[in-house]
């Protein structure tokens, strides 16, 4: 028989069995009135996954792509912007504001560490202010959940424009678009989303569209003007041929998410968080990531000095068959990351402490044996569901 396999990363995360069901259905044209309805009803409920009254672009590609589609419309060569940078994917806004041609200003912390909104409007100031800001909410590389309505306040108090990577936290922990005046939001489906990896999304404010409007930086697929034309149709359409199939799955994980509510997503998301820190916690390890609600997306722990993080994704997938995620960068081989958002319950989350707990003792680890699973159900409380 064939072995269970258990994905308990940051993504790409586990596919709910309806998502998959919509994902099968014979392909259709995207043209024809059967897919425009469907993409119809995904584009009015994504607004409420951003909690925004704005719409949301959709885009057949990585989040990543709906990253450079927000620099690409909302800056022009020589901008001044400002990147702050905790981790990996601070980085990855770096490089893409760089390749743009715009005068970076970087806020960089260590990684592991979190953003300060103090920090942020001493560097405005300093600087003379900025066209946009770059935001990552949850860094997946170090387990950090940035307090993001705090930042986001001091780049309205500098007339910058505010521009959160997401994609990791979109359905996972709260982010309320327009009630703190976030500018755009990007994410992808691959997340929190409980979808493939695919597709896009991009939430604009009224404001950073007019901002698109005066940008010269060059675009064509990511042009937000062009892609917003195709979605204002009657029904919708796309700019460009979708991913039809990955269409049909979100229109039907989105439905999930706010079917079960997203203030009981993000409660289930803190349990679930609660719940992996307790147990690296029992067994005796140290967490890299903060002990806080707010990190819900993925737990990092830092290994002991004599044990090899790589060796022990390595172990716990091959003889359990869980795939984990190590560290990126000078982190490489020092954390092992456990990711729990989305279709994942606290079950799976016990079977990855105690996965990871073996294998750190045949190691030659000191860990407490028989600690996490029970501290992890304990701190978890409540009902243990999926999505």
């Amino acid at each position: 028989m064939a072995a269970k396999r258990y994905l308990m990363t940051p993504g790409p995360t586990p596919v709910p069995p309806e998502v998959v069901a919509a994902m099968q259905r014979p392909l259709v044209h995207h043209r024809t009135a059967e897919f425009r309805v469907v993409l119809g009803r995904l584009l009015e409920r994504l607004p409420e996954v951003h909690r925004s009254t704005s719409p949301v672009l959709l885009a057949t590609s990585s989040g990543t792509g709906a990253m450079e589609g927000a620099v690409a419309n909302l800056c022009s060569p020589g901008d001044r912007v400002v990147v702050v940078s905790a981790g990996n994917f601070g980085e990855r806004w770096t490089s893409l504001v760089e390749a743009y041609g715009c005068d970076v200003v970087n806020l960089r912390y260590e990684w592991g560490e979190t953003p300060s909104a103090d920090d942020l409007a001493s560097t405005l100031a300093d600087s003379g202010g900025a066209t946009a800001v770059f935001l990552t909410q949850s860094e997946t590389s170090t387990g950090v959940v940035a307090p993001i309505e705090e930042l986001v306040r001091r780049c309205a108090d500098a007339g910058a424009l505010s521009v959160v990577d997401a994609i990791s936290s979109l359905g996972a922990v709260p982010l309320e678009t327009d009630a703190w005046g976030v500018d755009v939001v990007v994410a992808g489906s691959q997340k929190a989303l409980m979808t493939p990896p695919g597709l896009a999304t991009t939430c604009v404010s009224e404001r950073a569209y007019a901002a698109s409007e005066r940008a010269s930086s060059p675009r064509f697929y990511f042009d937000w003007a062009r892609t917003r034309k195709a979605q204002d149709t009657d029904p919708p359409l796309t700019a460009f041929t979708p991913a039809i199939s990955l269409v049909f799955g979100l229109a039907a994980a989105v439905d999930l998410i706010l079917e079960q509510g997203l203030d009981s997503v993000f409660d289930r998301h803190r349990r679930l968080g609660r719940a992996c820190r307790a147990g690296v916690k029992a067994m005796g390890l140290e967490l890299f990531s903060p002990d806080e609600d707010r990190s819900a997306v993925v737990t990092a722990i830092r290994m002991p000095d004599d044990v090899d993080g790589a060796e022990v994704i390595r172990r716990v997938g091959g003889s359990h068959g869980i795939t984990l995620e190590g560290g990126r960068g000078a982190l490489a081989g020092r954390i092992v990351r456990i990711g729990h958002i989305g279709y994942v319950d606290v079950f799976e989350v016990m079977a990855a402490l105690v996965a990871v707990e073996q294998v750190v003792a045949d190691l030659g680890g000191e860990v407490e044996r028989g600690a996490a699973a029970s501290a992890a159900l304990e701190a978890f409380g409540g009902e243990a569901v999926h999505a």
